[in-house]
């Protein structure tokens, strides 16, 4: 018995040297506040002074610029909301589009731009078509595809000649400009005055 005294007392001090050190564990888990997984919420990670972004095509050539006055980016969704934005479009063999506005929120690194605030996309000139001007409070700019639309109150120049209506989607590829509905058509030299509704397509006047 004398023999086995100094075992059992060992196995005890490693028993309680065991519920020992899991009770501590216990309680250093308790007492230590952990924190809880981050929220990704909408809020502000950078910003930037006199903001320019340049988006490129596969040969590295410009083809959309983005630039503006101030801009915040927010993580959770990859937007940039940009103040006195001014937006280019270029791509190859299409005119030169310019807007501008009084805010902008440019989603996804640029795959749509949403013009808020006196919006204003100027089309250039080119060889067989007019300068080409849209004007609403909101423009939506789809750059990859060189698309412009709204579902609000529009107006459309070209040249003397004046469309205005609700609802708006100009390609610049095609250069076909798609009016939704309740349209006023004034064709310059002409004193004849057209309006159509309900999901009229014409081309620019």
């Amino acid at each position: 018995m004398k023999e086995r005294l100094p075992a059992l007392i060992a196995l005890l001090l490693l028993i309680a040297l065991v519920v020992g050190t899991w009770w501590a564990a216990g309680y250093a888990q308790r007492a230590i506040p952990i924190d809880p997984p981050r929220r990704l919420t909408h809020e502000m990670d950078s910003w930037a002074r006199d903001f320019v972004m340049l988006r490129t095509d596969a040969s590295g050539k410009p083809v959309n610029r983005m630039e503006g006055a101030y801009a915040e980016h927010f993580p959770d969704d990859d937007s940039y909301h940009v103040t006195d934005p001014r937006a280019v479009g270029q791509q190859e063999a299409n005119p030169i589009t310019v807007a501008t506005a009084n805010s902008a929120i440019m989603e996804k690194g640029g795959d749509r731009i949403i013009m808020n605030g006196s919006a204003h996309v100027h089309r250039q000139p080119d060889a067989k078509n007019d300068a080409l001007d849209v004007r609403s409070e909101q423009l939506i700019i789809l750059p990859d595809e060189d698309v412009i639309y709204t579902d609000l109150p529009a107006i459309v120049l070209k040249g003397n000649s004046r469309m205005s209506g609700t609802g708006m989607r100009y390609n610049n590829k095609t250069r076909q400009l798609q009016v939704s509905a309740s349209t006023d058509v004034e064709i310059a030299g002409s004193e004849t005055r057209s309006r159509t509704r309900d999901g009229s397509n014409q081309n620019p006047p």
